[in-house]
């Protein structure tokens, strides 16, 4: 059987071969799926990928031990957020081990440490014979709002043994976690005529048209923050929106032609996304019929990017359960508020938990980083996984 002293210094070297990829959502992450395919290869585990509409990323799917229901899926994420303006002070894409006892590296918490941690443990799980399947499942593009996985889950749901629960390795400190809030993105583009700003008669500013709009999304998110559930789990408590991105105009002395913006609205479980954004959308909608009436190429237009649902704690959840009890976790219940891929697993049907090494802390800044302490908590779990799968309990 597999020990943690075995799977730690394992996952290490895997750790550094997924640092080096830049996999940020923006680019292809295929050189890395290239690479755990031959991974795989080498020990006899079958795989295979489920890809985009063009083929310029895809998930993988990969099985260790017999096609039998009852098995446990492992998932998580090929996709890194940009370095970009961040002053890291070492190469973000080389996993550099100090001294404070950290690695540090992009992806390193957020979540390559988990898929290493996974791609360990698979040499071992092949060669114990395992009478229950253990399932690995990598996505792409859930930085950019979750839009990989669902046909990676839909295949699993389609094609494999029904597996009995999924454990989502975002980074939790190694403990278990059994709700997050859901994410729904949003962008709004409003077009204007392009005048001298001193003819305000011959066109329209689209900066000017589109100020009322964020000023209604600044009075919502107040209104959510005033009518926060005081005995919510959640921190914040409430549902957030926020924006995050705006761009627009060419000169000072120009009525902009266009302006946009990004926004995002994360909710608690039993919370209705659609109730809270449709009468934004409605204002937009108004907006766009004024604007064309003026002039007919200017307009206003609101588009959905993404939406992930929430993951709900689960009365005597069995992923919750299976993670606490290969995790040694005897601690209270866990919710975080951010989204991941674990509520379109629950909403598919299958129960869910997160648990993986790292804070979320560390996430998405400068000099990310991920404990060796936290790894080998980790190469704990991967242990006793396996131990699982050969008796088949």
């Amino acid at each position: 059987m597999s020990s943690a002293e075995i799977l730690t210094p394992r996952a290490l070297d895997i750790l550094a071969q997924l640092v080096a990829f830049d996999t940020t959502s923006h680019n292809s992450n295929l050189a890395l799926i290239e690479w755990v395919e031959r991974y795989l290869d080498g020990h006899g585990v079958a795989h295979r990928r489920v890809p985009n509409g063009d083929g310029s990323k895809s998930n993988l799917i990969a099985t260790i031990g017999p096609a039998v229901e009852g098995g446990v899926v492992l998932s998580g994420h090929t996709d890194v957020v940009p370095v970009d303006g961040q002053a890291w002070t070492s190469d973000p894409f080389v996993l550099t081990a100090r001294d404070d006892g950290r690695l540090y590296g992009r992806g390193t918490c957020d979540m390559k440490g988990f898929l290493a941690l996974a791609l360990a443990a698979a040499p071992d799980l092949a060669a114990v014979g395992p009478r229950k399947p253990v399932h690995l499942a990598f996505s792409y593009d859930e930085e950019i709002g979750c839009l990989g996985a669902p046909d990676m889950i839909a295949t699993i749901a389609r094609e494999l043994p029904r597996p009995a629960l999924v454990v989502v390795g975002e980074p939790t400190m190694m403990e278990a976690v059994s709700g997050h809030k859901g994410i729904s993105t949003f962008t709004v583009t409003v077009t204007g005529k392009e005048a001298h700003s001193s003819q305000t008669h011959l066109g329209v500013s689209a900066i000017m048209e589109a100020i009322p709009l964020l000023a209604a999304l600044q009075a919502l998110a107040g209104r959510l923050e005033a009518e926060a559930d005081p005995d919510s789990p959640f921190l914040p408590r409430h549902a957030t929106l926020t924006v995050g991105l705006l761009n627009g105009g060419t000169a000072g002395n120009i009525l902009a032609r266009e302006c946009g913006f990004q926004f995002d609205l994360r909710c608690p479980p039993g919370q209705d996304r659609r109730a809270i954004i449709t009468p934004f959308l409605e204002q937009v909608q108004a907006l766009d019929g004024r604007l064309k009436a003026r002039f007919p190429e200017a307009g206003a237009t609101v588009v959905q990017r993404s939406g992930s649902p929430p993951l709900s704690p689960e009365p005597d959840g069995v992923a919750e359960a299976f993670a606490r009890r290969l995790a040694g976790d005897n601690g209270p219940a866990r919710v975080v508020p951010y989204a991941a891929e674990a509520g379109q697993f629950q909403e598919a049907g299958f129960s869910t938990v997160i648990c993986g090494p790292g804070s979320i802390d560390q996430a998405h800044q400068a000099d990310e980083y991920v404990d060796r302490a936290q790894m080998e908590r980790g190469a704990v779990f991967m242990a006793r996984l396996i131990d699982w799968a050969a008796r088949g309990e």
